[in-house]
Parts: structure tokens; sequence; C-alpha cells
């Protein structure tokens, strides 16, 4: 093969197969008569590990690691090891296309595309004018994204079971609550038992289908809560710290 067919049969240009050369990422092959290069099978299938290696986020200093550690394997190991790569990305794109047709079956909202169990969750929930109860939305929607937009698995069931408290008009009362304490200090007497009453309104079932580990102030969790000001906070913080409380003795 020349330059332009093994650079065109692993998916790079020929201008990155030339800097792999002049870096020494992928040794100069033998050359022809006519001075041009002469690539082998074993060049290509190093040129596309180098690919799949950089796409993952490797540098190029990392990459050349991994292939030191890869020098004297056996060519048909390789291969194996590059299709095992493929059948990741096949499942991968079968899933992200199972994610894109979820959110197509969605409403289409101003937040969307939210996945089928989340719309399905905020539509029911009653209107209210609640701050807080907007950031709950906002976060919702966060969480939802940043799952993947599917709401499969854990995160259909997690809305599936909040859809009573959703709905629940009794919970604008504890939204009202928490909206009172926007201004006040993580020190108000108020903290408290409001904390306990929002615990208290999540059922068990909720926490039957949180996966293990969470709710947990770490992560996600904690970029949640500086969204808060300080009571409001310590609110959410203690709320935070009760579900996993509860998480841990049903699963201890």
């Amino acid at each position: 093969m020349r330059i332009g067919e093994i650079a065109a049969l692993v998916g790079v240009t020929s201008r990155a197969v030339r800097h792999y050369h002049h870096i020494g990422l992928l040794p100069e092959p033998a050359r022809r008569a006519n001075g041009y290069r002469a690539y082998t099978v074993r060049d290509a299938v190093l040129l596309a590990r180098i690919r799949r290696l950089t796409e993952i986020g490797l540098s190029l200093d990392e990459v050349r690691d991994v292939l030191a550690d890869d020098a004297g394997r056996e060519l048909v190991e390789v291969l194996g090891e590059l299709d095992a790569d493929l059948a990741r990305q096949e499942r991968e794109i079968r899933e992200r296309r199972r994610v894109l047709a979820a959110l197509l079956e969605a409403p289409l909202t101003s937040e969307g595309p939210l996945s089928p169990g989340l719309a399905a969750l905020l539509e029911g929930a009653p209107a209210t004018g609640s701050p807080a109860a907007a950031k709950d939305r906002e976060h919702l929607v966060l969480l939802d994204a940043a799952g993947g937009g599917a709401g499969g698995g854990a995160g259909a069931e997690v809305y599936a079971a909040l859809r009573p408290l959703a709905e629940d008009p009794g919970v604008l009362e504890l939204y009202g609550r928490l909206d009172e304490l926007a201004g006040a200090g993580a020190d108000d007497p108020r903290i408290a038992p409001l904390a306990a009453d929002l615990a208290a309104a999540v059922p068990d079932d909720v926490l039957a289908v949180i996966p293990q580990g969470e709710p947990a102030a770490t992560g996600v969790g904690r970029a949640l809560l500086d969204d808060y000001p300080p009571a409001q906070r310590e609110v959410v913080r203690r709320v935070m710290e009760t579900l996993a409380e509860r998480v841990q003795g049903r699963t201890s």
C-alpha cells in the first residue's frame, strides 16, 4: 500500500501519517525501487491503533508508551484486540441511536430534548412559580442530560417512582418553605424541621431504585449544592445526608 491508500484505509490523512513518521510514532516502512513507501498490513494495524488511542483522548506521548508495551505481540493478538474495539464501538453507536430514538419520541420543550421518563414526570407536576421548584426542575434536566438523556435503566425507574411525589400538591408547601429561606443564614432554626419534612416526603419506592452510592454530596451532588444560597444549601445537604443513610440502611 502507498501512503494515500493506508491513510484512506485507516481513516486518517496522509499528512497525519507523515507526522507520525516525523515524531517516530510510526516507523518508516520499506521503500520500493521508485522511492515510494510500501506499507504492510502490520503498518495499517499500528496506524489504526494510534488512531484509536488518540480518539479516546491519549496524548501522543501516552500513545507512544502504550505502543511500546505492545512491542513483540503477535499480529493475530493485536488484530483481535482491534476487532474487539470495533465491536465495542458498534455497541456504543447502537446505544447512542437508541438514546436518539427515545429523545425523538419525547415531547420537545424549551428545556429539551428530555428523556421520555423525565418529560412525563415534569408534565404531571403541578404549575408553580416557586423558584426552588424551578431550580429542582433545572437540576433534573441537567442530570438527565448528564446521564445521556435516555431515561433508561435506573433513571427511568427513579422518574416513575417520583411521579406520585411530583404530582402531590402538598409538595408545593414544602417548596414555599424552602423559598422563604432564600436570604437566610446557614444557622436558621427553620432548616432542621424543613429538611426532616422534605426527606420524609421522599417515598421508599424512590430509594429502592436509586443507584448504589446515591444520593451523595460529592461530584455532581456537590456542584448542585453550590447552586443554592446558604440556608437552602444546608437544607438540601441534610436531605441528601438523610436519604443516603436510608439507602445505606436499605442495602445493609
